[in-house]
């Protein structure tokens, strides 16, 4: 049986620390603070949300790619803080293959290195691996992105090599993307078990 990744529900993932919901067009307001105040949140980025206009755009996009079944983007709570704090995104859904990409994700600078990023990732690979049962989830990062590269690794992802040159970054320059994975099995046998623990310990 074909796995079908559900892209008419409205997903909410969440445990005591963090609530992931399915963004919406309004949900521009709460964002709106980080475009105009934090364009250096998307210095490594593919699409920048840096000023209002491309914050409509960014969350157009994102709402269209969830129409036409390319990607499911979140806007993610920190309930410790109580505010919002930033993005995140399965894009480049396979269900045909049971793959995707986990990405386009940005928190405001006081949300940084807090533990949120920990909390947000164990809850989408486990709804990626134990509730829609995907085989592979993969991460790309800009290679000069050392900080997301190493927050991956700590995750739990696994380097797969650097396709060299093949994208164009939101400033305009050609970049090299790092390629990381989890897959299922490594996920149950292991990543699972040391990301709670991470989880616990923050």
């Amino acid at each position: 049986m074909q796995l079908v990744f559900p892209f008419l529900d409205e997903i909410v993932l969440e445990d005591e620390r963090v609530k992931l919901r399915s963004l919406q067009q309004n949900d521009e307001v709460y964002l709106r603070f980080f475009s105009q105040h934090e364009p250096e949140l998307w210095q490594y980025s593919i699409q920048s949300a840096a000023g209002d206009d491309l914050l409509k755009q960014y969350i157009d996009k994102a709402l269209m790619d969830r129409k036409t079944g390319i990607s499911y983007p979140f806007i993610v709570y920190d309930k410790k803080w109580q505010e919002y704090a930033g993005c995140t995104r399965f894009y480049d859904i396979q269900s045909a293959h049971a793959t995707m990409q986990l990405g386009y994700t940005w928190y405001g600078k006081k949300f940084q290195g807090t533990g949120l990023n920990l909390h947000c990732k164990y809850l989408l690979l486990s709804f990626a691996f134990e509730t829609i049962m995907f085989e592979r989830v993969e991460a790309r990062a800009d290679t000069l992105n050392k900080r997301s590269i190493a927050a991956m690794k700590k995750i739990g992802f696994t380097t797969e090599g650097i396709l060299r040159n093949n994208a164009l970054s939101a400033n305009r320059r050609r970049r090299d993307s790092m390629v990381l994975s989890i897959l299922r099995n490594e996920w149950m046998e292991g990543v699972k078990q040391r990301l709670e623990e991470q989880c616990k310990i923050i």
